[in-house]
């Protein structure tokens, strides 16, 4: 669906969009992630024809973004991240107006506005000028204008920016229910949030790609020991020289804190490849300690876009 190959963006001496190169398959959801100043946000601009790249090539659907930028264009549903809404006006007008705009067949547009309506939950507020709406209602009405003309692509500049929690899960769960029909290009700064949605994520540092994957992949590339973490009933001192009694010169780093009633926890590394787990499991069997947690302790997406993105000239 999106094909990105060697683009660059200068504005005079400031180069914000260094030499990148991704794609993105139908059906995906891609998060776009990176420092402030990255590049994020010329890059979506780039991608929805509002900029033109100073090198490099962009498609849309096989459709160039500057040789055939209205064909192109028609392939995308943007919302930027301040999305400039006509506040004077009544929510269905307005998304009427727009489909009109984008070029929605005349007898398709009633329809169209209510399946839109219904589907980013502003039929409620129909009838409401939008200058009166609440931001997370704003907020939908602005998804409803990216959809009204039935996209394939849909570029998403921080879609949850300002809401409140229910209303971000709320606009979580209607990206996910989106997907089924669209491919999805979103950025944002909440990264659990994009760990949630996204099947794969591309990070930029400094304007150019440090990492493009889904988030075990890149999990992966850290090369980190594997992190394990131990719920038992016994005394602290027995647990810490019992893991390094079982597991020897493989156990790494390790913490042990005291819960209540009578339970601890140990936090430790594993180097090697072999799994420590069943002989764990086994030993405290055998010791008659009540086991509560046995689990590997993943790698976040925050944890490894911190770790990226620090090690970025190391990276380079």
């Amino acid at each position: 669906m999106v094909k990105v190959e060697h683009i660059s963006k200068r504005f005079g001496r400031v180069v914000a969009v260094d030499d990148v190169s991704f794609h993105v398959n139908r059906g995906e959801i891609v998060g776009l992630l990176g420092p402030n100043g990255a590049g994020k946000t010329t890059t979506l601009r780039l991608l929805s024809g509002f900029l033109c790249p100073t090198a490099g090539r962009i498609t849309i659907a096989d459709k160039s973004v500057v040789d055939e930028p209205i064909e192109a264009r028609r392939q995308i549903g943007y919302l930027p991240e301040h999305a400039a809404l006509y506040t004077d006006m009544r929510v269905e007008e307005y998304l009427a107006y727009r489909a009109r705009l984008k070029g929605v067949w005349p007898r398709r547009v009633r329809a169209r506005v209510d399946e839109v309506m219904e589907l980013c939950g502003v039929t409620s507020v129909r009838r409401r000028i939008i200058g009166q709406l609440s931001k997370g209602f704003r907020q939908r009405v602005a998804l409803a204008d990216a959809l009204v003309h039935e996209p394939p692509l849909l570029i998403l500049d921080e879609p949850t920016l300002g809401l409140d929690p229910n209303q971000n899960r709320q606009v979580r769960d209607l990206i996910r229910a989106l997907a089924d029909r669209h491919t999805i290009v979103l950025s944002s700064h909440i990264l659990p949030e994009v760990e949630q949605i996204c099947h794969r994520v591309v990070i930029l540092h400094r304007g150019r790609l440090l990492a493009d994957g889904p988030v075990p992949e890149l999990a992966q590339r850290l090369r980190r020991p594997r992190r394990l973490v131990v719920q038992v009933r016994a005394p602290a001192a027995e647990v810490r020289e019992a893991l390094s009694s079982w597991l020897g010169p493989a156990l790494g780093p390790l913490h042990v804190d005291e819960l209540s009633g009578g339970w601890c926890e140990a936090r430790f590394q594993v180097e090697g490849e072999d799994d420590p787990r069943p002989t764990i499991a086994r030993q405290c069997l055998e010791r008659r300690w009540d086991l509560r947690e046995l689990r590997t302790e993943e790698l976040s997406l925050e944890q490894i876009f911190v770790a990226l993105t620090s090690r970025a000239p190391e990276l380079a």
